[in-house]
């Protein structure tokens, strides 16, 4: 088995146990050993942890501060060899954010050799049937089928309490405008650090959101950003709890998801109390939510596994 040195600046301390990229590599046959950065075969470089100042790119991209690009490249520029350098993101963070080899990120770049797009969602998806095993979902408490989000939400959330759960780290506008205007017509249940403050982190807040949803017939489940390609683990966890989701997501998302599985405010005259009412109390307009899968298609890993095994034949 071939040895492979792998090192990250900028990634969440859970990366090297929970990412999927690791355990795409090792199925492929390499050993991973985990160094500092100044001994990687592979530098993975991700968000910074500490807070920066994000710099505006043409109003709606951002890009990360000259300061982070000097701080990554002290590693590589000493180097006598420089490591093949990867962004990996599961953030609102386009792909050139970070100037390195390769990137991995939401986002719909036009560069598929050296890009690839791998929403958030993916990566909580069980792929064992495709023989790659070892994710989580903890925060979730399962995997996502694609069997199950291939079949009809069906009628279970109809008999369910007409009231919403959100989970939330915070309520910054617009969401905290969404919220209101669904609490007006609908009971909103909050779980999460917005509403506990007791709360210091999601790997400790001992919140199971499967477990939690199918007490409710909807989850509110509104994205961070307005941004093409930018699908997050909200949506499927929603429709996999057999709970409706209310989301708020760029209309590209049907690149990934069936439109018609779920409400999104996007598309909604939400400010406009009667529209909300009518259609959340609406036996007729809910039950054709019923009939819809979250898939049309089924996705595969195996795009993703022929990227990174050009990425390790650069590597090697």
């Amino acid at each position: 088995m071939n040895q492979l040195r792998l090192s990250t600046i900028g990634q969440y301390y859970t990366y090297k146990e929970e990412s999927l990229l690791p355990l795409l590599i090792s199925s492929l046959g390499y050993d991973i050993l985990w160094v500092d950065p100044d001994q990687c075969d592979i530098l993975i470089i991700g968000k910074p942890m500490h807070p920066v100042k994000w710099v505006l790119k043409k109003g709606t991209s951002v890009i990360l501060p000259d300061h982070y690009h000097k701080f990554v490249n002290k590693y590589i520029n000493s180097r006598h060899y420089k490591p093949l350098t990867l962004f990996h993101t599961c953030e609102n963070l386009r792909y050139d954010s970070v100037k390195t080899d390769y990137s991995i990120t939401f986002d719909f770049s036009t560069n598929k050799e050296k890009h690839f797009r791998l929403p958030y969602w993916m990566e909580m998806v069980n792929w064992s049937h495709e023989d790659l095993t070892g994710n989580t979902n903890k925060r979730f408490g399962k995997l996502f089928s694609i069997e199950e989000m291939m079949q009809p939400l069906g009628r279970d959330f109809l008999a369910r309490p007409r009231k919403a759960a959100i989970f939330a780290s915070h309520l910054d506008e617009p969401r905290k405008g969404f919220y209101n205007a669904l609490n007006k017509i609908i009971p909103v249940d909050g779980f999460g650090k917005y509403f506990d403050r007791k709360i210091t982190s999601h790997s400790n807040s001992g919140i199971e959101k499967y477990t939690i949803l199918k007490g409710y017939a909807f989850n509110f489940c509104p994205e961070n950003k307005l941004q093409p390609g930018y699908y997050t683990e909200k949506i499927p966890e929603a429709f996999l709890s057999g709970a409706l989701p209310l989301t708020w997501v760029d209309r590209n998302v049907s690149v990934d998801f069936n439109p018609n599985a779920f409400i999104n405010f996007e598309q909604l005259e939400w400010q406009n109390p009667a529209v909300l009412h009518e259609l959340l109390h609406s036996e007729n307009k809910l039950a054709e939510f019923a009939q819809q899968p979250l898939l049309l298609s089924a996705p595969s890993i195996e795009p993703f596994r022929e990227f990174i095994r050009n990425l390790l034949r650069d590597t090697v």
